[in-house]
Order: structure tokens, then sequence, then C-alpha cells
């Protein structure tokens, strides 16, 4: 499922799994007060409505709250206000997209000027910290690593470092840019990969992974498994 997708789900089935999971939340803790309930609320509602990056009429949201806890007329249909809520995600996800797809434009030219960074014919960015090995794994290689995956804005989104233990991955089930940078590694080496995101998570991300966004992943080729 792409973010589009997945943000109509949201905007349908939000308030139907949030209400089920605080209910079940009040039947097991008959001590919860109604302001920390109402609270509690407000805050998973308004973190969710943050992301979108509007300005919001903090009485509207009250007027439409009470209206529709206490049923009464609205001033829109329930339909109309899915439809306004699922233009306002696109137009901000359409907003988002742009600004991160201009900022890896950005990043990208001023990080390949840099002294002992390589730019191969893909696009893909990489520089050698450490050159130690000569044998080097094949398009199909199972590969034991330690490797940490950030954003460019230094945010940490994957390390096995963090784990404690190194990793096998098959460079053929891993986004292009990781196979191709990998491969071009000996066993012991270490390089950081500057991956743009057409290599990596392209104009839908992944996760915590923004749409359009380039990734930086330090890696460690510790072995060639097979």
């Amino acid at each position: 499922m792409n973010y589009r997708d997945t943000q109509k789900c949201l905007i349908l089935l939000a308030g139907s799994v949030l209400a089920s999971a605080l209910y079940g939340q009040t039947v097991t803790d008959g001590a919860a007060e109604k302001t920390e309930l109402s609270y509690a609320y407000g805050l998973i509602v308004g973190s969710d409505l943050r992301t979108t990056g509007l300005e919001f009429d903090y009485d509207a949201i009250s007027q439409g709250l009470r209206d529709a806890i206490e049923g009464r007329d609205s001033r829109i249909s329930m339909d109309e206000a899915v439809d306004l809520v699922q233009q306002s995600y696109m137009a901000a996800w359409e907003r988002q997209t742009e600004e991160n797809r201009l900022n890896e434009i950005r990043f990208l030219q001023e990080n390949g000027k840099r002294d002992g960074i390589v730019t191969t014919e893909s696009g893909l960015q990489y520089e050698v910290i450490r050159a130690e090995g000569k044998q080097k794994p094949g398009a199909d290689a199972v590969v034991r690593v330690n490797y940490e995956g950030k954003l460019i804005d230094g945010t940490v989104f994957d390390s096995s470092y963090e784990r404690g233990e190194a990793s096998e991955l098959p460079l053929n089930q891993v986004i292009p840019g990781w196979a191709e940078g990998v491969r071009l590694m000996g066993v012991g080496d270490t390089v950081v990969l500057y991956i743009p995101s057409r290599l990596a998570y392209g104009e839908n991300g992944a996760g915590s992974i923004p749409p359009c966004t380039p990734v930086i992943f330090t890696v460690e080729l510790l072995e060639i498994v097979n």
C-alpha cells in the first residue's frame, strides 16, 4: 500500500480504531479520569494533525467534536468531511514531497563536491573509510555486515550496531543503491553510501523514511556468506 492509500485508510479507520483502543483502556483501567482520557484523545488526534503542516481553528475542531459526540446536526455531511480531510492530506503530502525533492537535489549536489566522494553512473555516491579487502561479493551473494542507516538530518532509522548483532543480507533483496554499493566493497572495508531516493525508497518512502528522501548508510563488510 502506498502513502496515499495509507492516508485514506487512516482517515476512514482512525476514529473507530482509536475509540476501540481507548474503550479497552477504560474497561481495564477503571481509575482513568475523564479529563485524562479526554486529553489522551486530543493528544493522539493532534499528533496526527500536526503531520499535515496545516493551521487549524481550534474552536471549529472543538465544535466538530461536540457535534459528533453529542449527535447534533453538523454543518457538513460525513462524506463531505472525509473528502475535505483526504484533500488536505493529499495537499500536505504533495508539499512535503516537493520540499523533500528539492532538499535531495541540493544535498546530493553539495555532497558530490566534497573530497573523497565518488559518484557512480547510477547516481550513487560513496566514500571509502577503510579499504582492506580484495574479495568482493557478487550480485546474488549473501553478506554479513554491520551498518547504520540515517536520514540527511542525522536521524538514525536502522542500525545493527544498536541491536548488537551483525546482519546477514542477500544482495538481491535489498534496495538497489545498497546492493550496488556493497558490491564495490571488499571484505573488511567500511564505506559510507549516499543513496538517492530513486535507488532507495522512492516517492512513497517506507516506515519512518519520508518520500523522495536520500538515505545514508555506513556499511562494514564482515564476510561473504556464500
